[in-house]
């Protein structure tokens, strides 16, 4: 199995409703993509603010293995999410590695 996290920073136009949005769209990821075994995303709650960065949108997947991770990327559904960062994303961090 692999993770994949990605931690998101947004610029000032992005408004509540928008990252409400986005979160929405993470999380219907589950049971349309396939090889997702399982998905978590969230708003950051840190209390360590400074240590946060600014990054304030989290995501966590599990696949099924590296050729679910390969196939992730290019998947429509993650494009159009994609898409929907235009205008407002200021940065991504991304993280992928193997679990066992």
């Amino acid at each position: 199995m692999y993770d994949h996290m990605v931690f998101f920073k947004f610029n000032d136009s992005l408004t509540a409703e928008k990252e409400e949005e986005l979160l929405g769209k993470l999380k219907a990821f589950k049971g349309v993509i396939p090889g997702i075994v399982e998905l978590t995303a969230g708003v950051n709650v840190t209390e360590e603010k400074e240590r946060g960065q600014g990054y304030t949108l989290g995501l966590r997947v599990t696949f099924e293995d590296e050729e679910a991770l390969k196939q992730y990327g290019p998947h429509p559904v993650h494009q159009d999410f994609v898409k929907s960062l235009k205008g407002v994303i200021e940065d991504v961090i991304v993280v992928d590695y193997p679990i066992s």
